[in-house]
């Protein structure tokens, strides 16, 4: 696979009182042409921050303030508002994570749909005769996204939907178009199982079919262990843990190893979960060292005086002086239905 996509030392921030704060810290990675990519962590970690700061969707005080983002060979911080239009939604899609703030409450869903479609003519990028093409092939993905009544859905209001209705129309905004890469930003939080597998069935249909890249973002591990190849763990703004799927519930960095101790399991009903003692830190707190040190029952004084640089195992990198030695976590932590359909490294097993 040829390398699509890549992040080069990308540091984003905001300016507060006269000084300075990252909120994203050197980051770095890359995505294959065809490839299903899966980034991790809690909430205030900087996952969302990454996938807006590609886009250049970042609100107006953040700034990145060096680092590249290469798509095709063009690097996607160097180029004008208008040069960005014509990139998104037709190159590089994105399901918001939140659809009550990203659809407009004003516009029916289906009207929604169809003008990414007709922005696609704007700029020469989809060749459609009439506005009965373009409805049908909304209609086509509402319906590929389960909706039993693609009409009824494509005349309401997102007011009218629930909030997994609602989840559905982004992902058929950011889909329809085809793009290139995918950045899937909580793609089924808000969705029910059979939602869910709706969702996550389309965005695998169109990997297979038309070599997408994905970008999925998500707090569940279980998604991200079966639905994608590989895995990339942020925490406070930094890369701290990036491997192959199938290595993720055989962490080497003792973060990636306590979000999996904390997942609930059916087996543990009624038994208090492990939870990971302290906080995220702010953007204000500044530390020089490792940010999970604080947290972190192996840490030593050289954790808390200076970030550790990559060590490489195999195909796995992890930022850490102590990494845990690579043992397979008991199964019990992988628990997780779908019903007929699982999702592992790319591939669905009927």
């Amino acid at each position: 696979m040829a390398n699509l996509f890549d992040v080069q030392n990308l540091t984003a921030g905001i300016t507060k009182n006269g000084k300075y704060f990252k909120i994203l810290d050197n980051i770095n990675f890359s995505i294959d042409e065809g490839e299903i990519a899966g980034l991790a962590g809690e909430s205030g970690c900087g996952k969302s921050m990454t996938a807006l700061s590609i886009l250049n969707l970042l609100p107006q005080a953040i700034k990145i303030t060096s680092g590249r983002i290469i798509y095709n060979g063009i690097d996607l911080t160097s180029l004008s508002e208008k040069e960005m239009c014509k990139i998104r939604g037709s190159e590089i899609s994105i399901i918001f994570q939140d659809s009550s703030l990203a659809l407009n409450p004003t516009m029916k869903a289906g009207k929604q749909i169809a003008e990414t479609l007709e922005l696609a003519q704007k700029y020469h990028t989809f060749d459609s005769r009439n506005k009965e093409e373009i409805k049908t092939k909304t209609l086509e993905i509402l319906n590929a996204l389960g909706f039993d009544d693609p009409q009824k859905i494509f005349d309401a209001y997102p007011h009218q939907l629930s909030g997994g209705m609602c989840q559905r129309v982004m992902t058929a905004i950011a889909a329809v178009r085809q793009p290139k890469i995918l950045l899937a930003d909580e793609p089924s939080s808000s969705l029910d199982e059979e939602s869910q597998k709706r969702c996550l069935s389309l965005l695998l249909e169109m990997n297979r079919n038309n070599k997408m890249s994905l970008l999925v973002i998500s707090h569940d591990l279980s998604i991200i262990q079966q639905f994608c190849s590989r895995f990339i763990i942020m925490y406070a703004g930094k890369v701290v843990e990036e491997g192959p799927a199938q290595a993720l519930f055989s962490p080497l960095h003792p973060y990636t190893q306590a979000l999996i101790k904390a997942l609930p399991n059916k087996d543990k009903r009624g038994v208090s979960l492990e939870n990971i003692p302290g906080k995220v830190p702010s953007i204000e707190d500044q530390l020089n060292g490792c940010p999970f040190a604080p947290r972190c029952s192996k840490a030593q004084n050289i954790c808390k005086e200076s970030f550790p640089p990559v060590k490489e195992f195999d195909n796995r990198k992890v930022h850490c002086y102590y990494p845990i030695e690579s043992k397979k976590l008991t199964t019990e932590y992988l628990q997780r239905s779908f019903q007929h359909t699982e999702f592992h490294g790319g591939e669905s097993i009927e």
